[in-house]
């Protein structure tokens, strides 16, 4: 199955760059571009697509309302979003797992790096390894920021009671940005009895995705940040 692919970033170079990237590969295809966040959500409600390499800082409408603009919206919840950033531990990072995106790349990643990316977004899985997500949390909320403006972590407390102690022992390694099969080996299980797991936290949190679940698990206080 060849997957789609969206690119919105305000610089046509680098935008070109990507297209040629992207569809060189047999099973990838880009199917519309766009240079600003109000442009973007109307091609993706055109084309559908499973991934949208989104860059956070655009003229009008940034990246972050656009996501939050995809994310809220019923017809388009098989659409992934990976966030593109110059910084990979920045403020506008947390505000994007905040608004639905399944992850953040680095512009300076290399190529491998940025088509893995899609594929792992494509698949419904998170772009946050552990380093990545340590540093991100840890940076951010060192600095007393908090994810939502303010959000009481009370609300997420509460929901956490409907998890299984299982379900708490996997949301707390999936906030470690472990894949499942790492998840499996750790907890000595299947990789199909975490996914199943997973899947089931996700619905009782009401989560989009494995991003999102890891924003509830520092939220709600079941993972804290070391601060090293």
């Amino acid at each position: 199955m060849t997957i789609k692919v969206v690119l919105a970033d305000d610089q046509a170079l680098l935008r070109s760059a990507f297209r040629v990237l992207v569809d060189s590969e047999p099973d990838m295809e880009v199917v519309g571009e766009a240079a600003d966040g109000a442009e973007v959500v109307d091609v993706v409600h055109k084309t559908l697509p499973d991934v949208v390499l989104m860059d956070i800082r655009m003229p009008g409408t940034d990246g972050l309302a656009a996501t939050r603009a995809i994310t809220a919206d019923p017809a388009l919840a098989a659409v992934h979003v990976v966030m593109l950033t110059t910084f990979e531990v920045d403020e506008y990072v947390v505000q994007s797992l905040r608004a639905g995106a399944s992850g953040f790349l680095g512009k300076g990643a290399e190529p491998e790096e940025l088509l893995g990316a899609i594929r792992v977004a494509a698949a419904g899985e998170a772009l946050l390894s552990p380093a990545a997500t340590k540093g991100l949390i840890t940076t951010f909320l060192a600095q007393g920021g908090s994810w939502d403006g303010g959000d009481d972590p009370r609300r997420h407390g509460e929901r956490l009671a409907a998890l299984t102690v299982r379900e708490r022992e996997v949301l707390v390694q999936v906030a470690g940005g472990h894949s499942n099969d790492e998840i499996a080996e750790r907890l000595a299980v299947s990789p199909l009895t975490v996914k199943t797991h997973v899947n089931r936290a996700m619905a009782k949190l009401s989560a989009r995705d494995r991003a999102q679940l890891v924003v509830i698990a520092y939220e709600s206080g079941l993972v804290r940040p070391r601060v090293d």
